[in-house]
């Protein structure tokens, strides 16, 4: 696909929407509405050994008025752009800014492209382990609750549809798996 042309829509505080007129790879020619974003870090983190018989994970209950409510979240935020921060800076930056604790090691994942349909936002998912308990400093429009949960009761909540957010998914289930192959 050849980008032709772009247009800037709006420019907001966090993303930025463009609309594209495109040639597709067929010869023909569209227009798309992309929404650029910084990209993100998040952070898996866990109070206990992984190998543990049933390890304790921090998950915030966090209100989302895109949403329209209450989700069970994995501490989460956008890089600096201004700065060109770096992920894994992003992803201890924001582990203490939510929950107040700090990481001894922040150990990277993987990293997922959340709606390639029209946004170009990556996410890097990180698991936070040697945790120290401080004061968090949340932003003003930021509404939450700190959770201590095991990974056994975690496992369940995804069974059960509560954990509907995409990153936190990915990020416990590939935690999961990744304590199994250990």
């Amino acid at each position: 696909m050849t980008l032709k042309h772009a247009d800037l829509i709006h420019q907001g505080r966090i993303i930025r929407l463009e609309q594209h007129t495109v040639e597709f790879p067929d010869g023909s020619e569209g227009t798309l509405d992309v929404v650029r974003h910084p990209g993100a870090s998040a952070v898996v983190p866990l109070l206990d050994d992984p190998r543990s018989a049933d390890p304790r994970v921090l998950l915030i209950r966090h209100f989302r008025h895109a949403a329209g409510g209450w989700l069970w979240e994995i501490p989460a935020g956008r890089l600096d752009a201004g700065e060109k921060e770096h992920p894994e800076r992003c992803a201890h930056r924001e582990l203490k800014e939510e929950t107040g604790y700090t990481a001894k090691t922040m150990t990277p994942l993987l990293s997922i492209v959340t709606t390639p349909g029209f946004s170009d936002e990556v996410i890097h998912l990180y698991v936070a382990s040697g945790l120290t308990n401080g004061a968090h400093a949340r932003e003003a429009d930021e509404f939450m609750e700190l959770h201590e949960i095991r990974l056994s009761k975690v496992r369940k909540m995804i069974q059960d549809n509560e954990i509907t957010d995409a990153k936190t998914l990915v990020g416990l289930l590939f935690v999961q798996c990744y304590i199994a192959d250990t």
